[in-house]
């Protein structure tokens, strides 16, 4: 071969294998590099960690979640970091790094890292919540991910989506607290003793298909309200769901019960039996719950010496049913809901599967006050019928504001619109005292049924004069 040719044959030679370094380092240079797409996959082992573990002295627990890089080239996380920051109850390890917060961290393709999380719990520590909540933070190319943290605070009995499959007697030693809500068996009886708190999840319904039995007192009523106790959240309504009577419970009690912030306190449904209520209240509160206080469908209820105020409808009956409301106060004031509806609402008809059913409604209101100031209403009790089923619906010795006299209602010895005479009425400090003024002429004194009247208030006073006054609260 001719000298020359050898010569070009050797230099592109030695250009094909520049090219092919070069191109083999561009390809590891390309592998080396980060990806940068907003699409990048983050895949989280967890998007959740739950401690569920009560703790009786003070104690750490750790967990672990994975952060995999599921891309082919190396991804840089920006941040990882706990939310709560300094005042937070975890601390988290990324990777080997101990920090609230950790930056930079670079995951090789198709590779993980671990994110280590501890709890350090106080359970005498009356400042702690019962439920210790955080998140974790995880930018990456432009993106925000969160884990988040849960864990118990104080101690107490924490019940998550439990069943009462068995007769039990809930004691004053600690709190319950109830996450997922909690079921009480058809045939089965929950009895709640006095004191008793119960704090409810935003997730967390009392459904009852057996019976329940609530035994307050005066002394040591039972309360029921949600689980976020701290200042900005203490007072929400709808911040739970409520207590549900459904169609197999019977023979239900609750006596001197706080019922507060759910989204319709107390819910009746199925039965109605003349000489055997499904629920029997008695001097207890329910308010600021957020659709209804009381919601009754075709259902038996008899309720002596309760306050029901400031709901989204304090009571409404709907589908008929038989009531007894004896010595009741019924008032709304605008605060976190605003008062658009009537405090009192009954009908004897319902729309099911499309089609209007009606049936029959007795109801009986004896010394009661229906009363709302600051919204729209204009009448506050609203009686609704249709069809030709029995119907019977009255007022004896109540205190009501209304325009007009109801209609479909039967009132005997009845005031209307004369202001109750409540003691003390701040909406705007949500303070609210719906016991009769000790310095006013009160309309509803001595003016109440006497034979109907019931011996004691909801401030346990005696009732013996003869003379009751209407609404829950005996005035001294």
């Amino acid at each position: 071969m001719p000298l020359f040719i050898k010569q070009q044959a050797a230099s592109f030679n030695r250009f094909i294998v520049l090219l092919c370094s070069i191109g083999m380092l561009f390809c590891s240079c390309k592998k080396d590099s980060f990806i940068t797409s907003p699409d990048a996959r983050l895949v989280l082992s967890a998007d959740t960690l739950k401690y569920d573990t009560v703790f009786a002295s003070i104690g750490s627990i750790t967990q672990a979640f994975k952060i995999n890089n599921a891309n082919n080239r190396k991804l840089l996380i920006n941040t990882v970091k706990l939310m709560g920051g300094a005042a937070s109850e975890y601390n988290i390890n990324v990777n080997g790094i101990a920090a609230r917060q950790v930056n930079d961290i670079e995951v090789a393709a198709n590779d993980s890292i671990y994110v280590f999380v501890t709890v350090n719990i106080n359970p005498t520590a009356a400042a702690l919540p019962f439920i210790v909540r955080d998140s974790i933070e995880i930018t990456y190319n432009g993106n925000t991910r969160y884990v988040q943290l849960e864990a118990f605070g104080q101690n107490a009995h924490f019940l998550r989506n439990k069943v009462i499959e068995s007769n039990t007697t809930w004691v004053n030693d600690l709190p319950y607290v109830i996450l997922g809500g909690i079921q009480i068996d058809t045939g089965i009886t929950l009895t709640i003793n006095p004191g008793c708190k119960i704090y409810c999840n935003a997730s967390a319904p009392v459904l009852v298909d057996g019976t329940l039995i609530v035994n307050g007192t005066f002394e040591e009523p039972v309360t029921f309200t949600g689980d976020r106790l701290d200042d900005y959240y203490r007072d929400f309504p709808a911040s739970w769901p409520g207590i549900y009577f459904r169609q197999t419970s019977k023979n239900n009690v609750v006596q001197f019960a706080t019922v507060k912030n759910a989204y319709q306190a107390l819910a009746v449904q199925g039965a109605p039996d003349n000489l055997n209520p499904k629920l029997i209240l008695a001097q207890s509160v329910i308010d600021n719950a957020y659709d209804a206080g009381i919601i009754c469908v075709n259902t038996t209820v008899y309720a002596e010496n309760n306050l029901i105020s400031n709901c989204g409808n304090n009571i409404n009956i709907l589908l008929g049913g038989a009531y007894a409301f004896t010595h009741c106060t019924v008032a709304s004031y605008p605060t976190y809901i605003p008062h658009q509806k009537p405090v009192l609402s009954a009908t004897n008809f319902a729309e099911i599967n499309g089609s209007m059913v009606t049936t029959g409604l007795n109801a009986t209101f004896t010394n009661c006050i229906f009363w709302g100031e600051g919204g729209i209403v204009k009448n506050e009790i609203d009686i609704k019928r249709q069809g030709s089923d029995a119907f019977t619906v009255q007022f004896d010795h109540c205190l009501y504001k209304a325009e007009t006299i109801p209609a479909n209602a039967q009132f005997t010895n009845s005031i209307q619109n004369q202001y109750p005479a409540f003691d003390s009425i701040d909406a705007s400090k949500r303070f609210f005292d719906f016991r009769t003024s000790l310095a006013a002429n009160a309309p509803g004194v001595d003016k109440g049924n006497p034979i109907t009247a019931l011996s004691l208030d909801l401030d346990n006073r005696q009732r013996t004069d003869g003379k009751p006054d209407i609404g829950c609260y005996e005035k001294p």
